[in-house]
């Protein structure tokens, strides 16, 4: 017997002794040959079996074995135990299920989600593992040709498991500007996944931010596309690195543009502009596909110009397969293929809507209802001849091509339980992610020098209903189930037992009656009024209050977008309260989101903003403001002083967020790429070469950057480029490159960039999108709104 064999057998009949519910098949070891695995079980090797046939045999051979119904069974999700499958092992009743005859994929098994958390087998690694292969066993030996599934996850700040390494939310991770560092944080959640049984993972999230109200915000990396686009090839690189995982970008395409913001039903309708589209939402997609492979899509809820993206031929087959070169396969968001019919109305039916979904392009639909409300109206499409069986026959090869290219023919199980033991949340992966959440800490304010904070006090005062919670490390799309270290715990462990760290909680996030306070205020509740005054009475004679601040629950994440921008609840009431002590104030933002902070600009000399910082935030956070560690990051999101003026975003055209009105409020609060440093950075001799280069050639920039205070620190180094007459209208910067860079104090370093004709090129009058030979504008600084130098170069026709 083959060592491969002798270890899956050893899984298998360890069942009584690993968990006491008995398998409901008995293993099928004659399966399992030397060097292969006899799916079909008919005695001989398959081309499909066989590990050196090219990936295009193996999915021929197979899909000529399929019946009709074994294909349209990999066209569906199942959606594991705790959300729609009902037993957390295989049974008996399986054998009469849909799933019978296979299935495409499985999402969220035992991953400690929702219900799926009360299992037996979300937080016990060994058994997690044990039951991951028990359920794909069942699929390998029961069914008539031995199809695994694709157990997919999600996965955007860290794998969505029981104590995987928790990460900063993806806003956080796009703050800190580091690509190297987001390519670590890619190979770590595809280790995990994959040691745990996961071999495709719902990340990263490709929209692009364009209105801070949506709900979504904490789960994009910014405004600039240029910027998602980097990052999110970094991320696509580091998952699916040694084919560790598939990455599933999302959600294509113009999700993030819902008009007025709007969540849920409301997720439709996105007032851009075509060229804005291709420049803004469409180019992290294209980025991931063309640069790092890209493996998986899930097509979004939304239409574009009356299309649904789920029933569109152009997008999901001519724009994402035939121009980008996507060879993966598209899962749906949820109900987007049902919306086709109960929503958008593009179609009469769901057979209709299946049919529609299938011919443009979509693989699998992927929502949470039994996967025979798609399949049983896709089988009686191709019965009465309106859905051909060629398009099948495609669609279904797509998703067996990742299947094959993934491995999971060859490795169908997980061997051994030992390296998710090692690697989840390991020290070496710890330490990668509270660089992460170090790096994402973006420094708002300090004036006066009020930070760093000295240790040698006698008592700090940590205020507000984000100081002592850590459920901004437990949301969803993630790691649960974490030691979270929250902002008290983590200056308490700072300041040792020396000081007297006093802590109030004030008032909650949200408050009673929200939202509706939101529009209508209300006076403060007797139980509000109490926690204020607690509050004050802690930072009365404290040497320091540091106020912490921002979103909870109830305040952002899907489906929870804003009419304001405010402080949600009381908060504001809580700091003002705190302010009036004559006690000096530091504010914290822990949230999801830009906030229209403008009373704590005005009148609180230190900000910092943490985002959504995960399990180790406190310590992080605490490390920045008492010195141990310089905050670096920038944003990349623009703070409006109010949410009177969205659409406020970066990149913008020429004028079309002038600040010469004397009937409004003007300017942001805090601009895109704004971020301080407790030393400061001179920028000298741009250098760019040639000053005339002709189309299809590059153009070199490099700048030197000296640390120019008393404290090492990260300078993120933004180039921005202005394309000056055009056939039409351009954005006034538009984000071309950034590095992050360490410096010691008095040390200078040459930072470079290649301008290469992509990075030129603009959608002209006629939607060709190519370089028009003129002159171009180079600016670079340490932000959008704090451009340094700046000199200008020529691109000329042949």
């Amino acid at each position: 017997m083959p060592a491969f064999g002798i270890a899956l057998l050893l899984v298998a009949g360890l069942a009584a002794a690993a968990d006491p519910d008995r398998p409901a098949f008995a293993p099928m070891p004659e399966i399992y040959r030397d060097g292969w695995i006899d799916f079909n079980k008919n005695g001989r090797q398959d081309v499909y079996e066989d590990r050196g046939a090219s990936i295009d045999a193996r999915v021929g051979d197979l899909l000529a074995q399929m019946t009709s119904d074994e294909k349209t069974a990999q066209m569906a999700t199942l959606y594991g135990y705790g959300r729609v499958l009902k037993d957390p092992l295989p049974t008996k009743q399986w054998k009469r299920a849909l799933w019978k005859d296979g299935i495409g994929n499985i999402d969220e098994m035992h991953n400690g989600w929702g219900d799926g958390g009360k299992g037996p087998y979300s937080r016990d690694i060994r058994r997690h593992v044990w039951a991951m292969n028990e359920v794909q066993r069942f699929f390998v030996e029961q069914t008539r040709l031995g199809i695994p599934v694709d157990f997919t996850n999600e996965g955007i700040r860290g794998v969505e498991a029981y104590r995987a390494t928790s990460f900063p939310m993806q806003i956080g991770i796009g703050h800190t500007w580091d690509k190297a560092l987001v390519r670590k944080i890619g190979r770590i959640t595809g280790l995990e996944a994959r040691a745990m049984g996961y071999t495709n993972v719902y990340a990263p999230i490709l929209d692009v931010a364009r209105d801070q109200r949506w709900g979504r915000m904490e789960e994009v990396y910014g405004e600039s596309p240029y910027l998602a686009a980097r990052l999110g090839v970094e991320m696509v690189k580091g998952m699916q690195q040694d084919h560790a995982v598939a990455s599933t970008a999302k959600h294509f395409v113009v999700y993030s543009a819902n008009k007025g913001a709007r969540e849920f039903m409301a997720r439709t309708d996105p007032q851009v502009a075509p060229r804005e589209v291709e420049d803004v939402h469409v180019a992290p997609f294209a980025a991931a596909v063309r640069e790092a492979g890209l493996l998986g899509v899930m097509a979004s809820y939304n239409d574009y110009d009356g299309v649904p993206i789920a029933g569109s031929h152009y997008w999901l087959t001519e724009r994402l397969r035939d121009e980008f070169g996507f060879r993966g396969y598209v899962v749906s968001d949820s109900d987007a293929v049902e919306y086709l019919h109960n929503k958008h109305a593009v179609a009469a039916d769901e057979k209709d809507a299946a049919r529609q979904a299938a011919e443009a392009g979509l693989n699998i639909r992927t929502n949470f209802t039994p996967p025979e409300d798609y399949v049983l109206p896709l089988r009686e499409a191709v019965r009465d001849g309106s859905l051909p069986m060629s398009v099948v026959d495609r669609r279904v090869g797509e998703i067996l091509r990742v299947k094959f290219v993934l491995g999971i023919f060859d490795r169908p199980y997980i061997e051994s339980a030992e390296p998710a033991l090692r690697l989840l949340d390991s020290p070496a992966h710890r330490e990668v992610a509270l660089q992460a959440t170090r790096e994402s800490l973006v420094l708002l304010k300090n004036a006066g020098r009020a930070l760093p904070l000295s240790k040698n006090l006698r008592s700090v005062a940590v205020i507000g209903p984000n100081a002592d919670d850590d459920h901004y490390a437990q949301r969803h799309y993630g790691p649960s189930g974490g030691d979270t270290v929250t902002v008290l715990e983590g200056v308490r462990a700072k300041l040792g037992d020396g000081v007297d760290v006093r802590y109030a909680k004030g008032v909650e996030a949200s408050g009673a009656n929200w939202p509706k306070i939101e529009t209508l205020p209300e006076p403060l509740t007797a139980e509000e009024q109490a926690g204020i005054d607690a509050a004050v009475r802690a930072a009365t004679g404290a040497d320091v209050a540091i106020v912490v601040l921002g979103d909870g629950e109830n305040t952002v994440g899907e489906s929870k977008s804003r009419t304001s921008l405010d402080l949600p609840g009381r908060q504001l009431e809580l700091l003002q309260a705190v302010h009036a002590t004559g006690t000096p104030v530091v504010l914290v933002l822990v949230n999801g989101r830009p906030m229209s902070i403008n009373w704590a600009d005005a009148n609180v000399p230190a900000i910092l903003e943490a985002w959504f910082p995960g399990d180790q935030g406190g310590t992080a956070i605490a490390d920045a403001l008492f010195g141990d560690y310089n905050p670096g990051g920038k944003l990349t999101v623009t703070f409006p002083r109010t949410a009177g003026q969205i659409p406020y975003n970066f990149p913008t055209k020429p004028y079309a967020q002038s600040e010469l009105e004397k009937s409004r409020t003007n300017g942001a609060l805090y601009y895109f790429g704004h971020g301080l440093s407790y030393t400061t950075f001179a920028y000298s001799n741009l250098r760019i070469g040639p000053k005339r280069q002709r189309l299809g050639g590059n153009v070199e920039v490099s700048v030197d950057v000296r640390n120019s205070g008393a404290r090492a620190g990260d300078e993120v180094v933004q180039l921005y480029t202005r394309d000056l007459v055009a056939s039409v209208t351009t954005y006034e910067k538009n984000l071309r490159g950034f590095e992050r860079i360490h410096l010691a104090p008095g040390e200078t370093r040459t930072v470079s960039f290649t301008l290469g004709p992509d990075d030129l090129k603009l959608w002209n009058r006629q939607m060709r999108h190519v370089v028009e030979p003129g002159m171009f504008r180079v600016m670079v600084g340490s932000g959008s709104e704090d451009i340094r130098l700046q000199a200008e170069f020529e691109i000329v026709a042949e």
